[in-house]
């Protein structure tokens, strides 16, 4: 099946790259290009893409906001966000991860990065650069966020033990390979698990699952694994 992907740069230098690059491989294809951050919820919902690359800094509405405003649209559930920027920082990092984006690269990234990166976010996995390290992450996603539209503790008690472990280990940056090894599970019993958090909690993928974990106190910051 061919990943559709939708650029969303006010570069337009830089959006002619990624066009070329994506559609040099069998399994992507453009579909379609924004300006600006308004444009690219407009096109999203026209296209329904798998995945948007989506600047940050933009006019009219910023990578941030659409994201959001993407996220928010319950027929848009299927879309999934990567955060492509040069401002690779923790505050960045947060903020699109609260708005919903599946993943975050710098654009410092390789190519082979890039078309990796498309397809894990398209998979519905999450994906942080290794600038975007863990603990940056959760420094910001256990602070309390007024705006938190996630942060409900009493829906984790919807979890079961077992999913509630493993939702956790997830949280730590842990990959379903590795928390089988932990858990003495096999992959696919992890990847069930993971799906049926996701479901009870709402969650639209794996990078949301790890914010409620965060904001709904399932995982506390800096506490080990």
């Amino acid at each position: 099946m061919t990943i559709r992907v939708l650029l969303a740069d006010d570069q337009a230098l830089l959006r002619a790259t990624f066009r070329i690059l994506i559609d040099s491989v069998e399994d992507l294809t453009v579909v379609a290009e924004a300006t600006d951050g308004q444009e690219a919820v407009d096109l999203t919902a026209e296209h329904r893409p798998d995945v948007v690359i989506m600047d940050i800094r933009m006019p009219n509405l910023d990578g941030v906001a659409a994201a959001a405003a993407i996220c928010s649209r319950p027929e848009l559930s299927d879309t999934h966000i990567l955060i492509l920027t040069t401002f690779e920082n923790d505050e960045n990092v947060a903020k699109a991860l609260r708005a919903g984006a599946s993943g975050f690269l710098g654009k410092g990234a390789r190519p082979e990065e890039l078309l990796s990166s498309i397809r894990t976010v398209a998979a519905g996995d999450s994906l942080l650069s290794p600038a975007a390290t863990r603990a940056l992450v959760t420094r910001f996603l256990a602070t309390p966020d007024t705006d938190g539209f996630l942060a409900l503790p009493d829906a984790v008690k919807a979890l079961t033990d077992r999913e509630r472990e493993v939702t956790a280990l997830a949280a730590y940056g842990r990959s379903n390979a590795e928390i089988a090894e932990r858990l003495v599970l096999g992959p696919l019993t992890v990847r069930s698990h993971i799906q049926r958090a996701m479901t009870k909690l709402n969650a639209r993928d794996r990078a949301q699952l790890v914010v409620i974990a965060y904001q709904s106190g399932l995982v506390k910051p800096h506490t080990a694994s």
